[in-house]
């Protein structure tokens, strides 16, 4: 067979050969990209490079920056204290330090006003700084599974959450939101669905029955498994088990402290549909940051690695996406390949973005290098 002719060299062209690179789908190596005027513009095995071109050569693992579709705060930043595009900004650079290069800002249960000012913010913020949409969670949760939620803002869906989604819609804004089956209506979900929004079940006390009409309907995902969700039994599967059982798609925090990793484990080895997991962080203003803060009025610290209220009670999450990763490597013992698919693929396919990183033309900015031991080496532009 004859040799494979070499592509030609194009004028700015320069490619890049990691040890290894993760293309949004699985780990490769021998194999270079190009970039031209800094997006990525083919993928091709290193032999395959023209004769002097230029080429760097890069140990670790090249991968997309993280995708967090859970992130309260950051860099003492809380989104619903702070809904302002600076406050965007200041949280958006915390969790880029750290290796997320997209996330969603969350809002978690608050006020009509403030839900509508988050909403603004990430209007205005017009997809800079790696904001890809907005996560809403609550207020429209059950009251006996809210967490750190406010009891008394938390209502069930309203014409003021309908009015703000519609803006956000309007702006083609991608919004995933949190919500439980018993503080909606039959055919709510369904609404939301056929508008675009992608309907996650969490923060609810709801029977399996109730939560396969809601699947029914159109809810795609679940929020943070195990945690704030009413528990599997024996004789009936609650949202736990019937999440788990299902094929839709799962968010848990992969820190130890939300769930512990034996069980991190059980739940991704349980599921009847492979590559249904998703990492997030549920970080809050700490992560990248001080080490408290104020959420409702209240006093939020960092003790011995975990967020707690006055009470001692746990109130979100003190952990970065990457933290979440090489946890899932190292205590949970998933493949590093795995580990990066929950916390860019699946996240992605999600909220309806592209994750092959040629056919979505990354730019250089949104690259990052990990060392062998999975810590953060730096993103290929700053290189």
């Amino acid at each position: 067979m004859p040799p494979v002719a070499a592509k030609p060299i194009r004028s700015g062209e320069r490619w890049i050969a990691p040890a290894i690179l993760f293309d949004g789908s699985r780990m490769r190596e021998g194999v270079a990209l190009r970039l031209m005027e800094g997006r990525i513009d083919d993928i091709a095995p290193v032999d395959r490079v023209p004769a002097g071109a230029a080429m760097t050569r890069l140990d670790g693992t090249l991968t997309p920056g993280l995708f967090d579709i859970q992130v309260n705060g950051g860099g003492g930043v809380l989104f619903n204290t702070d809904c302002t595009v600076g406050g965007l900004r200041n949280l958006c650079e915390a969790h880029r330090r750290l290796g997320t290069s997209r996330l969603l800002p969350t809002v978690i249960t608050d006020t009509p006003d403030t839900l509508d000012a988050a909403a603004r913010a990430v209007i205005d913020a017009g997809g800079r700084f790696g904001i890809r949409g907005i996560h809403i969670e609550g207020p429209h949760i059950d009251p006996e599974r809210r967490g750190t939620h406010a009891r008394h803002l938390i209502r069930p869906l309203d014409d003021r959450t309908r009015d703000t989604i519609a803006m956000l819609r309007r702006e083609t804004v991608a919004v995933l939101l949190t919500l439980a089956p018993e503080a909606v209506s039959p055919g709510d979900i369904a609404a939301l669905a056929d508008a675009g929004v992608v309907v996650s079940l969490g923060h609810s006390n709801a029977n399996g029955a109730a939560v396969e009409a809601a699947l029914a309907e159109g809810a795609r995902t679940f929020t943070h498994l195990f945690n704030a969700m009413s528990p599997m039994g024996s004789r009936e599967p609650g949202l736990v088990g019937t999440a788990i059982n299902s094929d839709a798609w799962c968010s848990i925090i992969c820190d130890g402290v939300h769930v512990s990793f034996d069980m991190v484990g059980l739940a991704i080895r349980a599921r009847p549909v492979r590559d249904r997991m998703i990492l997030v962080s549920d970080a809050m203003a700490t992560v990248g940051g001080p080490d408290s803060f104020e959420l409702y009025g209240q006093s939020i610290r960092v003790e011995h690695g975990r967020l707690v209220n006055a009470e001692g009670n746990l109130a979100g999450a003190h952990v970065s996406l990457l933290e979440c990763v090489q946890r899932l490597v190292r205590h949970v013992g998933r493949p590093p390949e795995e580990a990066l698919r929950m916390a860019w693929t699946h996240p992605s396919q999600l909220m309806g973005f592209e994750h092959d990183i040629r056919e979505a033309a990354l730019d250089a900015s949104e690259l990052m290098l990990l060392d062998r031991n999975l810590e953060f080496a730096g993103y290929l532009a700053d290189a």
